[in-house]
């Protein structure tokens, strides 16, 4: 699919020849009635969280209540076309993490586009993961790593939650920045990829920083490195993987966005009350327990980020020839 990138970055700072005074005035009212914000994940998973911690605040802030509805399923592409079909009244909105991005390559055919489609509000934040591997694996550091696997090709093995999952493609990514050979073993979900990395059957894992951080205490996983490109407070002490594969970055980023032509007025007042959130003691808490770091930021910004994301798993995607199941 062709990223209309520019196009895109426009739909992030308004939407032309729509007439200004009406929609500034109606803008100033809303929202008068509740907004739903959809959630393509079930309940309880950091995406539901976050949609929940940010309802709140939003209900707090316009007076009227913001609703979570959770409609899982497809990667989240179930949601992602209901909200990018929905009225663009501002009204309904979809609370993201990077997997939309991820789709945009990883699906042949979707009934929407979403760079075309949605119009970004508001980033929130972005999370590291963190590279564990198996006690038992010949390696306690990142270089050791990369050395036993290029000495032993197809010998090491990383686990996913599946095919086209973020933990994947942030596996696939250290294999062509490293030009290691390891194998990929997706799994159907996050937790029996856990139970065999626990168990010995796989030796690595880019793995959430929150849901590793108890067996890392314990000391039945040894943390090699965090992916994004500073040091994660969670983990002071443990290295990025960009200290030894210069370049490297990949987070899980959580944001809010809406159907295109929403009014720019109203994704400016969200954009606005969001932000004021994300500097609030309350909120600044609850994303430090999951080592988050605030995006804030206009809503060309998180344009910009989505639609460089999009590029870049793209080309991953493409590289390592990645079907969805």
């Amino acid at each position: 699919m062709k990223l209309a990138r520019r196009a895109f970055l426009r739909l992030a700072v308004g939407v032309a020849g729509l007439p200004v005074i009406p929609q500034v005035a109606w803008a100033q009212n809303y929202p008068t009635r509740p907004v739903r914000i959809v959630v393509g994940f079930a309940p309880g998973g950091s995406t539901d969280l976050l949609a929940r911690l940010m309802g709140q605040w939003l209900s707090e802030r316009l007076g009227q209540q913001f609703v979570i509805e959770n409609r899982p399923g497809a990667a989240g592409n179930i949601a992602t076309e209901a909200v990018a079909r929905a009225t663009p009244d501002g009204y309904t909105l979809l609370l993201i993490d990077t997997q939309p991005a991820i789709n945009v390559t990883l699906y042949d055919k979707l009934n929407f586009d979403f760079i075309r489609d949605i119009t970004p509000v508001a980033g929130i934040t972005r999370v590291p993961a963190v590279m564990v591997v198996n006690p038992s694996a010949p390696a306690k550091t990142v270089p050791e790593f990369i050395a036993y696997a290029r000495t032993n090709p197809g010998r090491l093995n990383f686990a996913s939650p599946g095919n086209g999952t973020g933990p994947h493609l942030a596996g696939e990514l250290f294999k062509a920045m490293t030009g290691v050979d390891i194998i990929h073993v997706p799994y159907r979900g996050a937790a029996p990829a856990l139970t065999d990395l626990l168990g010995g059957q796989v030796h690595t894992y880019f793995m959430a920083t929150l849901a590793s951080m108890d067996y890392i205490k314990a000391g039945s996983l040894r943390a090699l490195a965090v992916t994004t490109s500073t040091r994660s407070d969670l983990l002071p002490d443990v290295p990025t993987l960009a200290e030894f594969a210069p370049g490297y970055e990949t987070s899980t980023w959580f944001g809010i966005v809406a159907p295109k032509n929403t009014p720019a007025e109203v994704v400016d007042k969200l954009n606005k009350e969001i932000n004021a959130g994300l500097v609030d003691s309350r909120i600044k808490v609850r994303l430090a327990e999951i080592g988050g770091t605030a995006l804030a930021g206009s809503p060309a910004n998180f344009g910009k980020l989505i639609a460089d994301e999009t590029e870049k798993w793209s080309t991953v995607i493409r590289f390592a020839g990645i079907k969805a199941n």
